[in-house]
């Protein structure tokens, strides 16, 4: 038997060989994921507004009209008068702006 804490003579230890594996994950190319999502929704959207038009036959159930005669009679506030504003003073008479004639270039 051989003793386990001895290393094996060199004709019969194993060759080793050394294998590195590099992984390159895959460039991104931005996200453009978001607007196709954005899209895809407002189209359920839409689809889902289509279906309950078509299936309310096209209308809008309203409430039956009823005929109620309602008479409101609510009297209105009154307001205290207010006080009378003084006459203004007549402003002093003032001469219209003078412009004088236009006439011919002078000569030189």
């Amino acid at each position: 038997m051989t003793d386990p804490n001895v290393p094996p003579p060199e004709d019969r230890r194993p060759e080793v060989v050394h294998h590195t594996t590099i992984n390159n994950p895959p460039e991104r190319r931005g996200g453009g994921g978001g607007w196709v999502a954005f899209l895809v929704g407002g189209l359920i959207v839409v689809l889902v507004i289509i279906v309950v038009f078509m299936l309310s036959n096209g209308r809008v159930d309203t409430p039956s009209p009823t005929d109620v005669d309602i008479d409101v009679d609510v009297p209105t506030p009154t307001l205290p008068r207010a006080p009378e504003l003084p006459d203004l003073p007549s402003p002093p008479p003032v001469e219209p702006p003078t412009v004088p004639e236009p006439g011919p270039a002078p000569a030189e």
